[in-house]
């Protein structure tokens, strides 16, 4: 029993890859190349180093908040050996917001880079370990170890993910989640294997890092970009064989739009997987015209990493379906093992073409939120995941996003929650009410404005709001537009309308 629990061991597997490729190259970053072999000795080192010089126990967790870099893969895969849990943090959160999740998660370690700990400060209960500073180094000569066994249940990656509901909520994804997510890319994406290429333009926090599992497992090579420009990328596709990798809708209309895309040689372009954000129609379509077809869309969210539908290569390109414009405007089809269904507010399945909230069921959805029954009960109540997404299915099983979680914003690929930023607006004593919105932006998809009601000399000025919130959230996620209204909209039970303020926005 415990020989087959440790294969459920993302590390364990991960380690058999590298018994059968250790000279193959693993990761690529700032111009240097770690082999598999490299790559699985520094892990092991510092997971033994997490046992006895920072003495974590099975099931501590381990934040990880960094900009791209090669040291990432060397924790992750170092918690996983130690049986640990990996906690990864956005590098561009605010440091009081990295600190509410150390906080919240009882994190003993949080690696992240010198400039940023400097700005952190300490991070009690977790020791901040700066990957470009001597201790790291020096934990990485510490004896190795082999992966612990792991169950199938033992949780392997927290996801914070607010929803609406303000406060970040953690997402408790087990080793099944990740190896079933996995597993679904080998079923409904591509084949893998060691002479892929896996480029990450994207965060590795996010959408990028979590699609690095399927590639790891497969032996293939990792190329780290610091950010995102679209001239390195298509650097990358010309040096390396068979690129895939992960992208927001907003980046690849960026590749579209750069000086770079006229010189760009894509033969080496295997597939752009994109998500995170709807992309429009004609976006769409000049995407399939400049990179043929090599698109695959998915819809999933951190409470069911990166699975619950998708539209597939065949299916971008299908130009003589009778339904070809029907088919780029939806999400797809059930990934393979995942049930999707539309509710209506009362949990009941609703007929093909009604719209409801998009309910899924599978070995890809959470384990439950971190410490939050309340909220666990709420969203898996009756064994479904209820996204808050809005969509319609049809007889054959297409769903059509009609709306996101109603206030989301996303921004630069990013998930901006409005009530978040709301109650920061309303810790200043001169405003009465604040109502986030998103409004399309030509780069970025959205870009957020923030419509304030404020008292008469109160001080609620656009520098002084915009203070408040550099100094409680993160940099991307403020306003970039205050408007002083006398009133918010409301329907009769006093809920503010959110629908009326986007109509406002949209009318110029």
């Amino acid at each position: 029993m415990e020989h087959g629990s440790a294969r459920m061991n993302l590390a364990a597997a991960i380690f058999e890859v590298v018994r059968r490729f250790p000279e193959r190259p693993a990761i690529t970053s700032a111009g240097r190349t770690a082999t598999y072999g490299e790559l699985a000795s520094r892990a092991a080192r510092l997971a033994g180093a997490l046992r006895t010089s920072l003495r974590l126990s099975a099931g501590d967790r381990v934040v990880l908040s960094m900009p791209n870099r090669a040291e990432y893969f060397d924790v992750l895969l170092a918690a996983w050996t130690a049986g640990l849990c990996a906690v990864p943090a956005n590098a561009k959160l605010h440091p009081k917001e990295l600190a509410f999740i150390a906080g919240k998660t009882q994190a003993k370690a949080l690696f992240t880079t010198a400039a940023q700990a400097e700005a952190l400060g300490p991070v009690p209960p977790a020791e901040v370990i700066a990957v470009d500073g001597e201790r790291f180094a020096a934990l990485q000569r510490a004896d190795p170890m082999a992966p612990v066994p792991a169950a199938p249940v033992d949780p392997a990656w927290i996801f914070f993910t607010s929803g609406t509901t303000g406060r970040p909520k953690g997402a408790v994804l087990t080793q099944r989640n990740l190896l079933f997510m996995s597993q679904a890319y080998f079923a409904d994406i591509d084949a893998l294997d060691e002479r892929d290429t896996d480029l990450h333009a994207a965060p590795l926090s996010h959408g990028s890092g979590l699609y690095a599992l399927p590639f790891l497992l497969k032996g293939a090579h990792h190329v780290i970009l610091d950010g995102f420009e679209p001239g390195q990328v298509f650097d990358v596709l010309a040096r390396f064989p068979n690129v895939s990798f992960f992208a927001a809708p907003t980046m690849v209309t960026r590749l579209l739009q750069s000086p770079a895309a006229a010189r760009a040689d894509l033969r080496n372009l295997k597939t752009i997987i994109y998500g995170g954000a709807p992309m429009y129609l004609a976006d769409l379509k000049r995407a399939l015209a400049f990179f043929g077809p090599r698109l695959y869309q998915l819809f999933g969210q951190g409470e069911s990493p990166m699975t619950i539908t998708g539209l597939g290569q065949r299916l971008h390109a299908a130009s003589d379906h009778p339904r070809s414009e029907a088919l780029l405007s939806s999400a797809g089809y059930a990934r393979t093992g995942v049930a999707v269904k539309i509710f209506d507010d009362g949990d009941r399945e609703l007929p093909p073409g009604e719209v409801g909230e998009v309910v899924t069921r599978s070995d890809a959805v959470m384990q439950g939120y971190l410490d939050d029954p309340q909220a666990t009960a709420e969203t898996l109540r009756g064994g479904w995941l209820h996204t808050g997404d809005v969509g319609s299915m049809d007889a054959d099983g297409l769903l059509t996003l009609r709306d996101r979680s109603k206030d989301l914003i996303i921004s630069g690929g990013s998930n901006i929650y409005p009530r978040e930023i709301e109650e920061v607006l309303l810790r200043h004593p001169g405003v009465v009410e604040a109502a986030v919105v998103g409004r399309r932006h030509p780069d970025w998809g959205e870009e957020v404005v923030a419509f304030v009601v404020a008292k008469a000399g109160g001080g609620a000025t656009p520098a002084a709001l915009e203070a408040l919130c550099l100094d409680n959230i993160a940099r991307y996620k403020r306003p970039r537009e205050y408007r002083f209204v006398e009133a918010l909209p409301k329907n009769n039970y006093g809920k503010i309308l959110k629908t009326e303020l986007r109509k406002a926005l949209e009318a110029g």
